[in-house]
């Protein structure tokens, strides 16, 4: 199975505004030379979910991993990201698809953003 890791981001019609996106981007395949590693967004930008995901399955991938760089699971993660991965599924049966909860609300995460927010305010703790 050759998996690769799809980074699910809104999009913005700024370019710029997926310059964070593209630096996690670049840590992953640093840390993991290996690992296939795309950016897709929901709007705006390019390429949609669905077109990176059959990039990559023309690619000879057949597990797809789906990370959404939300901060929280909205209306999008509920409704609409998951009606597109069933559409994946169907039309690619052979093909596995994981998708992952928000990135926003994994524990680390959480962490880092806090902590990150009293550093940069400077907010002394008491």
């Amino acid at each position: 199975m050759t998996t690769a890791l799809i980074l699910f981001a809104h999009g913005a019609r700024d370019p710029e505004w997926a310059n964070p996106m593209r630096r996690v981007q670049s840590v992953i395949r640093q840390k993991m030379p290996g690992m296939t590693v795309e950016l897709a967004f929901l709007e705006f930008m390019a390429p949609t979910l669905l077109d990176a995901a059959e990039a990559l399955i023309a690619g000879g991938h057949t597990h797809l991993v789906v990370m959404p760089m939300f901060i929280a699971r909205g209306g999008h993660l509920k409704r609409e990201v998951p009606e597109m991965i069933d559409t994946l599924r169907a039309a690619h049966p052979a093909v596995e698809f994981t998708l992952c909860g928000a990135i926003g609300e994994n524990e680390i995460v959480i962490q880092a953003m806090a902590e990150a927010a009293v550093a940069v305010s400077g907010v002394k703790f008491a």
